[in-house]
C-alpha cells in the first residue's frame, strides 16, 4: 500500500498534541459547568432547509448522501447536511424539546462541526467548537449579554495561553446607523463591513458603492463608523458626531455601553467596543462578540457569538438567546504550530511496572491494577528485557516512575528515574507527588 496523502483541513494531532487539546477541552468544559451550564449534544446532521435559513452558508455546507442511495429514499429527498456551527442545531433542539426544558436554559455544547471552506492557517473543514448559550422563553433579560464574555474570559484565563481581548459591537448600532443614513440594504452593508479584515477598507468601499448601491458619502460614513473603538462608553459620543439619527441606533448604543462598562468593572482591559465587528450570519440581533489572542491578531477571532432573538421561533412562541463559541481547533493549531504549549510527558502513564520475566507478568498486572484502582495511571513493560532497557523505554516516553516487583531489598520498590531515588513501596498505599499524577500542560519555558 502506498503512503497515504493527508487531506487538508482535517487535522490529526500526534498523541501528545491530542493530550494538549484534551486538556483545553476539559478546562473549558469544567469552567462552563462551574458557571452552571448544562451539557447538550445534538446530531451531526440537519435538514438543508434548516441549515440554509440564516446567513451566507450555502457554499460551506457538506451534503450527506449514501453512495448507493435509492431515488425514493426519504432522507435523500429531504436533503441532509453536516452542521456548520452549533447554534442552528441548538435552536432546532430547543423547539423540539421545549416542553421538557426549564427556561432560561444555560447550555454548553462541545462538538465537531464541518465547513467546506478553503483550508488555511486557523481555518479547517473539520474542527471542534465549544459553545455556551442562555436561551429564554418569550424574553431574555439583557444582563446575559453582559455575562457571556465574562464566562468565556474565565475559561480562557484558566489555560496557559496568551491573554485575550474581546471586541464587542451591537447589531442595532449598525442597522440603526445605516437606516439613519437612508440605506435600504442593511444586510448587504453588514456583510460587506464584515469583510474589512479580509479585503481592506478600499475594497469594502467599492463593494458598498457598486454592489450595495450606497452613495460615496454613505460608504464613507459606514467606514467611519467601523473605525470607532474605545474601552469605555466614549464611543457613543463619536457615533453621534457622525450625524445619523435613529431610535434603533440609540437603543444599540445604550446596550453596548452597558456591556462595556460592566466589563470594565469586572475585568478591566478585557473588552473593547469595536464598531467594525459585524458577524456575517443574519441571525444576530443585538450584542456581537469576537475575541483575539493578544500578540496573535493575525489568527483572527478564536471566539465569537452574539444575541439572537428569532432563530428559535414558531408562530406562537419565541426563544431568544445569546451565546459565544470558542474555536478550539483554531486555538490549538496556533498554540501547537508556534510551540507555545508543552506537556510534561507524551503518555498519561505515571508508572511503568518492570517485568523481570514472562512468568511474572500476571503478578505485574496485579500491581498495575492496584495502582490504577487508586487513580494512578500504570502499564506493564512490553518485554522482559534487562531493567536498563526497560528504564530507557520509560525515559523515552516521559514516564517518571518505574516499579520493580522485586527490588534490591527483596520487596517491591519504586524508582523516580529523573533523580534516581529508589525506595520500598506498596501499590496499595504509595502515591506520587500531585504534579506527577497527571501530565501537566504548561506554556513553553515555564
Amino acid at each position: 500500500m502506498a503512503r497515504p496523502t493527508p487531506i487538508s483541513g482535517f487535522p490529526e494531532w500526534l498523541p501528545h498534541e491530542r493530550m494538549i487539546e484534551q486538556h483545553i477541552l476539559d478546562t473549558i468544559r469544567n469552567t462552563f459547568e462551574l458557571h452552571g451550564f448544562a451539557p447538550v449534544e445534538t446530531r451531526a446532521v440537519e435538514p438543508l432547509d434548516q441549515l440554509l435559513r440564516k446567513g451566507e452558508t450555502d457554499k460551506e455546507i457538506y451534503v450527506l448522501r449514501r453512495l448507493q442511495a435509492e431515488e425514493d429514499d426519504s432522507e435523500e429527498s429531504v436533503g441532509l447536511g453536516l452542521h456548520f456551527d452549533l447554534t442552528v442545531p441548538f435552536a432546532r433542539y430547543v423547539l423540539e424539546n421545549a416542553g421538557k426544558l426549564q427556561f432560561p436554559l444555560r447550555r454548553y455544547q462541545i462538538q465537531k462541526v464541518w465547513r467546506g471552506e478553503r483550508p488555511q492557517e486557523g481555518r479547517f473543514r473539520e474542527f471542534y467548537q465549544a459553545d455556551i448559550d442562555v436561551i429564554g422563553k418569550d424574553r431574555l433579560p439583557f444582563h446575559y449579554e453582559v455575562e457571556m464574555p465574562l464566562v468565556v474570559a474565565d475559561a480562557l484565563a484558566r489555560l496557559p495561553i496568551p491573554p485575550i481581548r474581546i471586541q464587542a459591537n451591537n447589531r442595532k448600532i449598525a442597522e440603526g446607523f445605516y437606516r439613519g443614513l437612508g440605506i435600504e440594504d442593511v444586510t448587504g452593508v453588514l456583510r460587506a463591513v464584515d469583510k474589512l479584515d479580509k479585503i481592506g477598507p478600499e475594497q469594502v468601499h467599492t463593494l458598498l458603492v457598486e454592489q450595495i448601491g450606497c452613495t460615496d458619502e454613505q460608504a464613507r460614513a459606514c467606514l467611519a463608523l467601523a473605525r470607532i473603538s474605545a474601552e469605555d462608553g466614549s464611543f457613543a459620543d463619536r457615533v453621534h458626531e457622525l450625524g445619523a439619527k435613529d431610535e434603533l441606533l440609540d437603543e444599540g448604543l445604550e446596550e453596548l455601553t452597558r456591556v462595556v462598562e460592566a466589563a470594565r468593572e469586572h475585568a478591566p482591559g478585557l473588552l473593547v467596543a469595536d464598531l467594525r465587528i459585524a458577524r456575517g450570519l443574519d441571525y444576530y440581533t443585538g450584542t456581537v462578540y469576537e475575541t483575539q489572542l493578544r500578540g496573535h491578531e493575525s489568527l483572527g477571532s478564536i471566539c465569537s457569538g452574539g444575541r439572537y432573538d428569532n432563530l428559535a421561533s414558531t408562530e406562537d412562541e419565541t426563544y431568544p438567546g445569546v451565546g459565544i463559541s470558542i474555536g478550539v481547533t483554531r486555538l490549538v493549531s496556533r498554540l501547537l504550530g508556534q510551540n507555545l504549549l508543552t506537556v510534561s510527558r507524551k503518555v498519561p502513564t505515571c508508572v511503568l511496572v518492570a517485568l523481570p520475566n514472562e512468568e511474572a507478568r500476571a503478578d505485574c498486572y496485579r500491581i498495575a491494577a492496584a495502582l490504577r484502582h487508586r487513580g494512578i495511571a500504570a502499564e506493564v513493560a512490553p518485554e522482559a528485557v534487562k531493567y536498563g532497557k526497560q528504564i530507557r523505554f520509560a525515559e523515552r516516553r516521559g514516564i517518571p516512575y518505574v516499579w520493580f516487583p522485586q527490588g534490591e531489598s527483596g520487596g517491591q520498590e519504586v524508582r523516580d528515574i529523573r533523580s534516581g531515588e529508589q525506595r520500598p513501596a506498596d501499590p496499595d498505599t504509595w502515591t506520587p507527588p500531585a504534579e506527577d499524577l497527571y501530565p501537566l500542560v504548561t506554556a513553553t519555558g515555564q
